[in-house]
């Protein structure tokens, strides 16, 4: 729980005054009781008017200081809880903002979620509950076994059997149910999961059909929650039961020995009335001790959840004493490159990988699925470290560099074109939010974008919905390359992003940058030929390792793999030389 404190802290003050205010509250209902025993002896029974008009407003004004404490608490715990809960959040989705790409993998994207929103959600409560609850609790439950103590010390001992008995029971049921609840959450990642797969991908479930199929998914894993669910709760529950059981046996053992004495004159009917009462407050409070503690178990689970992620050990990060090369010329060098997925199977996804490329150089790369492009090139932003060997650029290691001058320096116009809510000049104005109207416009047109962007009713001011379902795809990789090129890098990485554009268009897209990004080294990965043939280099990959390497001509006459493909895309009818 020291994470936790950890996010108090800045609050301590309220956290104090918290329980200052709860035990004002606790006291009032405290001497209630007894105060009404005192009115019903010195004023009911002697019919002494002054003092039940004196008593009687003193009971009213501590009953007004009793509901002030009470409001008093709840507002101060309640700040408490929401600011350490959102500082909490933002902590974490910091943290995450950090994670490189295998971090990334290492987390479920529908579990980050879930550890954002409900796990933050039950740290909340505990910290509500714990500054109320927690206080208050123990207040009335020892004040009310004092206060019985106080008016008759034999009697008292019923309080003292219903204690243990209720709190035996408590901890055999919190011990059985408190692991079911970790099962409760994981499922409930299951839930979210289901959820976001099947949003995400509602094009594709209607067009398969797969509405039925999709459904019966979703409602297994719901099904799923719910029955652990109701068994973690089913247990829990039972301290409802137990708790009654304890009350009312315990209240007919009070009259029936309370009644023996009063029959003995040694105790009057209205200290039996306080002795019910403050019977009542004291397990009341038991019971919400123990549904604080509960709280704080399934809490503990959801905190150690939460630590997984601020624990996680970023293994991408700013080098101590960063180097920043004289010159920005976009000069490449693998060598002797080697790279495995951290935690799987230990094969090499790249082995042995070693080339230069010159500044201004246009680079192809083409290669079957799987034979290890986008990890070739996603090495170089360092959104993974290499596992052996030293990628250059510009002559620095990609580790000596500060990361935000790395990534300033590299653009990545990713496989998967991501696009934002947020109008269009918003989404290309990411690769520089210092960008004038004119470098916004310059970057469409060179991506092509301008002319469809022009046609939209608003223009660049065109709300786009969540990841850009109101444009096509091909206009989705022209945005995102024209949020690529408006950040004026020296390298820039096409991750296959021009798949969705006709031949026509990519052709111009290439000829536009040889005019305004033609000091800029491009790497290219590709499916067709086409989009590489006039390439300076062009590397064809194969299982990890660059199998053949030269221009289009050279290939041709010396890489049986590059004939093979280029042959079976004449096959297909891919237009070679547009």
């Amino acid at each position: 729980m020291k994470v936790v404190f950890q996010f108090i802290k800045p609050y301590k003050k309220l956290a104090i005054l918290a329980p200052i205010f709860m035990l004002i509250e606790a006291s009032a209902e405290l001497i209630m009781p007894k105060l009404m025993t005192l009115l019903i002896n010195n004023g009911v029974a002697t019919q002494n008017s002054n003092y039940i008009v004196k008593l009687g407003m003193l009971m009213v004004f501590i009953s007004i200081l009793g509901i002030v404490g009470g409001i008093g608490c709840l507002i101060a715990a309640s700040i408490v809880s929401q600011r350490a809960g959102t500082d909490l959040r933002k902590s974490i989705f910091v943290k995450i903002q950090d994670f490189s790409f295998h971090n990334i993998d290492t987390f479920q994207t529908p579990s980050l979620i879930t550890r954002l929103t409900n796990d933050i959600t039950q740290i909340q409560m505990v910290i509500l509950m714990s500054l109320r609850m927690l206080i208050r609790a123990p207040l009335l439950c020892f004040g009310s076994l004092i206060m019985a103590f106080s008016i008759n010390p034999k009697l008292s001992m019923i309080f003292v059997a219903s204690i243990v008995v209720l709190s035996v029971i408590i901890m055999v049921i919190m011990r059985k149910g408190m692991p079911k609840f970790k099962l409760v959450q994981e499922k409930l990642d299951g839930v979210n999961t289901v959820m976001r797969e099947c949003l995400s991908g509602m094009r594709v479930v209607k067009a398969f059909v797969r509405h039925d199929y999709e459904m019966e998914k979703f409602n297994a894993a719901n099904d799923d929650y719910k029955e652990t669910g109701i068994k973690a709760f089913k247990t829990v529950l039972l301290t409802m039961p137990a708790m009654m059981l304890i009350l009312n046996v315990s209240i007919i053992a009070i009259l029936w020995f309370g009644g023996i004495q009063v029959y003995e004159g040694t105790m009057k009917i209205e200290e039996i009335m306080a002795f019910i009462t403050y019977l009542m407050q004291m397990l009341m409070a038991l019971m919400m001790i123990a549904m604080v503690f509960m709280h704080i178990s399934r809490a503990q689970i959801s905190l150690s959840r939460l630590n997984e992620v601020l624990n996680e050990k970023i293994d991408i990060s700013d080098p101590t004493n960063p180097i920043m090369p004289q010159r920005k010329e976009g000069r490449v060098e693998f060598k002797d490159v080697t790279f495995r997925y951290k935690g799987g199977s230990g094969e090499p996804v790249l082995e042995h990988i070693s080339f230069c490329v010159n500044p201004g150089e246009t680079i192809g790369i083409l290669g079957e699925t799987g034979s290890g492009k986008s990890t070739l090139v996603n090495l170089m932003p360092r959104l993974y470290d290499v596992s052996e060997g030293v990628i250059y650029i510009d002559g620095v290691d990609v580790r000596d560099y500060a990361i935000h001058e790395l990534r300033s320096r590299v653009s990545v116009v990713l496989q998967e074109t991501i696009l934002f809510t947020g109008t269009i000049r918003d989404n290309i104005k990411w690769g520089n939010k210092n960008a004038t109207e004119q470098e916004v416009i310059a970057a469409a047109k060179a991506a092509q974008a301008h002319d469809f962007i022009m046609e939209m009713p608003n223009g660049y001011d065109t709300e786009l919905g969540q990841r850009g379902v109101n444009v096509s795809g091909g206009q989705k990789q022209r945005i995102s390359i024209a949020r690529a090129l408006i950040q004026n890098p020296s390298i820039i990485i096409f991750d296959d992003s021009t798949s969705a554009v006709d031949s026509l268009t990519e052709k111009r897209i290439r000829q536009s940058m040889k005019e305004s990004h033609s000091a800029c080294t491009k790497f290219i990965i590709a499916q067709r030929i086409s989009s590489i043939k006039d390439a300076d280099k062009i590397f064809v990959l194969q299982d990890g390792k660059v199998v053949a390497e030269g221009n289009h001509k050279k290939l041709m006459e010396t890489s049986l793999d590059y004939q093979e493909i280029y042959q079976s895309q004449m096959k297909k009818g891919v237009v070679l030389d547009v």
